[in-house]
Order: C-alpha cells, then structure tokens, then sequence
C-alpha cells in the first residue's frame, strides 16, 4: 500500500512511518521544515520528505492512504484536497495504529502529562533486554534502542507512548483511546493543552475514557504519589497497581539518591526486594519512571512474579536524545538540552541537574508549544525559572498570530525574576539571544550548566548553536568553549 504521511516530520508520524515502511509499505510524506533529530531518523530509513504542501502535487502521486497529523488544519492546502476529492481515503494516526499495528496484541499505553517518552523507552528496553521480542513506538528518538520504532515479532507485546493530544482536526478524541491497552500506565495528571481541553476536569475525562478500556485481564499502574489520580483510578473491573514513593505503594521506591554520574534507588514488590538500581540519569521522577517501566514489561514478560524480570537494562540507560541530554561537557561548561514545555517538567529537570550537577545553572527557555507560549502558565513558568541562577528567554513562537493580552509576556516575566534575585533577560530575536549565551559560555568563571528548554529547535538554531562550539585557547577567561563568531 502507498502510504502518505501529511506532517511527517512530527516524532510520532516519522517514528510511525519508518514502522509503515519496515511492514512492506511504499511510503513518503510532506512537511514545513523537518529538524533534528527526525531528520536523521528519516533520511536513514530512506523515505522522501517532500518540503511544503502543495495538492497538485498530491493529487499526482495519489496515494492509497493518507494518514494526517494533529498538527494539520483546515486551510492546509493538502487537507483541502483530501476533504475536495472525497474519493481519498484518509485516517488519523491512532487510529492507523489502531487498526494495522495494536489489533489483537497485549499493548501497554505509558500515558500522564510528563515522562512518557522516557517510560516508554525504559519498558522497551526492559522487555528487549529480558529476552521479550516486544514492538514499541516512541513520540522521540532513543539512545539505547536500535530506532525509536520497532514492529517487533508477530503477536508479541507492544509498548507505546499514550499521547493525550487530540487525533486529528477531524477526531477530537486522545490519540490514546485508539490504542487497545492491555496494560495503561497513568504516570501523573496536570493540566495542560490549553488549545484543546477547557479546564482540568476536561482533561480528567479524557483519562477516564482511557481507564475505562483496560480489560478485565489487564492492570493499570499508577503514581502513588500523584494525589490527582487517586480519584481517577478506583476500577472495579481490572488489576490496580500502585508505584512510588509512598507508604503502602505495591512497587515502592525508597533509598534515592544523586550523585555526579546520576542517582540510586531501591525498588521492593509488595515488601519484598527486586533490586538496587544505580544508573546515569538524575531526578526522583525518572525513579518513578523507572519503576513504572519495570512493572509494566514484567507483567507482560513474567505475569507470576515480577521480581523475575531482570532490571540489569537500567544501569545503562542513556535516556532519550532531547530528555537531559548532555551535548557538551568540560570542566567549566556543561550544556544540556531538553524537551520540557510545561512549568512541572522544566522545575523538576532544573533541580534534578542543580542536584546532580551543581556550580552555577542558566536555563534557557523557547515559549513554544500551543499551552506554553500564552499567559496561561506565565506565573508558574516564572516561578519554574526560578530555580535556576540566571534565565535567557526566547522570543515567544508566532507571537504575532497571538494578541498581546493573549500572549506569554517575557519581558514581564524577566523583571519578575530579576526581582527575585534572578540574572534574567527577554530577548525579541534569536541573534540576540546567541550572542548574550556566547558571551556567557566563554566567561563561564566557574563551573557553569546551561538547560535548553523547547519542544522546538529555537528557530532551527540550537544545532548550529552547537556547532559552532570549539575549544577555546589556553587561558582564556573561563576556559572550557567559545562559540564561534
């Protein structure tokens, strides 16, 4: 079948794609500017990444299945044509998942409002490493697993990010209602995705359409220490298992620690030990996620006991690219880049690398995703920021499709800081902004960590940024880099 993917440069279309590919499909997509690391993911698997939308040009490839993005809208010149023509079948991506990948397998969903991705990766992991030919689809790009797709072998257990975004402009419904779990893991619960849900209690119900589809032979894994899903996960009709910090929890993490190379902790199954985990990423959250991982890959792998699933995959565990991920470190500079958009993601990453890391922490931040870049997280983005000594904010994206009154207000949120003690600044253009952070990086005088934050790129720059890092010469004030002019 010919398989057009529209916005394939997403991470859950491009991932979804190679997966179409490698199940025998002639497939290509189109897309307005495709980055790191999708990019690479899609040029490595071969598939045309046609630039632009253009409907003539659709309309002569003429595709037996177009499949379209949430990114995609009315006005698209491509979805016009595909609503025009009427003769074109097309679909959401949940549901081509839903109906050509899931059907008929034991499908786990790592669904909440952070650490998805990660969690996802870590069960993968666990399951690849314990001997279990598991498929998997990850929303990013992993550092252990060969790709962040895999169909794995035919009727075996699947793992999969549960996105609580819509589907498409034409289903409204979470992309993870299509998903057929067998397992849901409900990792926390905050409100996000202002452009889709109303409130909190909006964004509940969603969760609770997912709840509801968990079979009676199936479980459902939750944070133990999320008081939100408390109420959300009394279900009668299947398994419930609890996973954290707390008194009581089932699978309970005690002991944690950070260090310089990362953190440990103690994991016990209903008081009993299952193991000691000492690996290379910081931040009780990625504890939890941990856990969550291990006891949904048991329970599909070794449903009697999930002790007997082996946690040796965890000592290695690199991550995802774009989750903490160190791009450059000497003994003066240390610059890590990360997906966080949301206050809770960007608080927990800035103390998780304070802790691990200490010296002095910058953080760099692009307003960015739909939620992000309005007024409606302002305050608690600030108060997020504050965690680190000095805050670089970008120019807010699309600010000018947004009314000033709509919008997230930088530059008030710089004087905020700035009163709280805080080196802040609210830049207008990313030139700027790359000649204050160069500025900064060759004058680090002490050990110095910069977080970038976007579910972006900063324009397209963070790359170019990065590449215009070389050694500074001996005696240069702060030692470490420079960027090149």
């Amino acid at each position: 079948m010919r398989i057009y993917f529209l916005g394939i440069g997403g991470t859950a279309m491009g991932n979804a794609a190679v997966l179409m590919q490698q199940a025998g499909h002639d497939v290509r997509g189109s897309d307005a500017g495709v980055y790191p690391p999708m990019s690479e993911v899609l040029a490595g698997a071969g598939i045309t990444v046609l630039e632009g939308y253009d409907a003539a040009r659709l309309a002569e490839l003429n595709p037996d299945l177009v499949v379209v993005g949430n990114a995609m809208s009315r006005g698209n010149p491509e979805v016009e044509w595909l609503l025009e023509n009427r003769r074109q079948e097309y679909v959401s991506l949940p549901e081509l998942l839903g109906k050509l990948v899931l059907r008929a397998r034991k499908v786990a969903v790592v669904a909440g409002t952070h650490g998805k991705t990660t969690t996802t990766a870590l069960a993968a992991t666990l399951l690849r490493d314990n001997g279990v030919e598991a498929g998997w689809l990850l929303g990013g790009v992993p550092r252990d697993l060969p790709a962040g797709q895999n169909a794995g072998a035919e009727g075996a257990p699947f793992v999969i990010e549960g996105d609580e975004y819509d589907s498409a402009f034409f289903d409204k419904r979470s992309k993870f209602v299509h998903y057929r779990p067998w397992i849901t893991v409900l990792n926390n619960l905050e409100f996000d995705h202002a452009d889709i849900f109303r409130d909190e209690a909006d964004l509940r119900r969603s969760f609770e359409h997912l709840v509801r589809i968990v079979p009676r032979d199936g479980a459902l894994l939750v944070n133990a220490d999320d008081p939100v899903l408390k109420a959300l996960s009394e279900v009668p009709w299947t398994r419930r298992h609890t996973v954290g910090t707390a008194e009581g929890a089932d699978l309970r993490i005690t002991g944690y620690k950070t260090h310089g190379e990362g953190s440990c902790f103690e994991l016990s199954w209903r008081g009993a030990s299952w193991g000691r985990v000492e690996w290379g990423l910081g931040g009780l959250y990625n504890a939890r996620n941990a856990a969550m991982a291990a006891l949904a890959a048991a329970l599909l792998a070794c449903p009697g006991d999930p002790r007997q699933l082996s946690l040796g995959a965890l000592k290695g565990f690199q991550g995802v690219r774009r989750r903490q991920e160190v791009r450059w470190r000497d003994e003066q500079l240390i610059l890590v880049e990360d997906f966080g958009h949301h206050p809770t993601a960007v608080r927990e990453t800035l103390t998780a690398l304070r802790e691990r890391f200490g010296g002095s922490l910058a953080a760099c931040f692009e307003p960015r995703s739909n939620t992000a870049r309005t007024k409606i997280f302002e305050a608690a983005f600030t108060d997020a920021l504050a965690e680190a000594d000095e805050v670089y904010l970008a120019p807010v994206h699309r600010f000018a499709s947004m009314s000033p009154e709509a919008a997230l207000d930088t530059a008030a949120m710089a004087v905020a800081l700035r009163n709280r003690g805080r080196q802040a600044a609210a830049f207008t253009d990313f030139s700027a902004l790359e000649k204050a952070l160069a500025r900064r990086c060759a004058h680090a005088g002490q050990p110095l960590v910069v977080a970038f934050f976007s579910n972006g790129s900063f324009d397209g720059r963070l790359e170019d940024w990065l590449k215009k890092l070389r050694p500074a010469p001996r005696g240069t004030p702060g030692g470490g880099i420079d960027f090149v002019s």
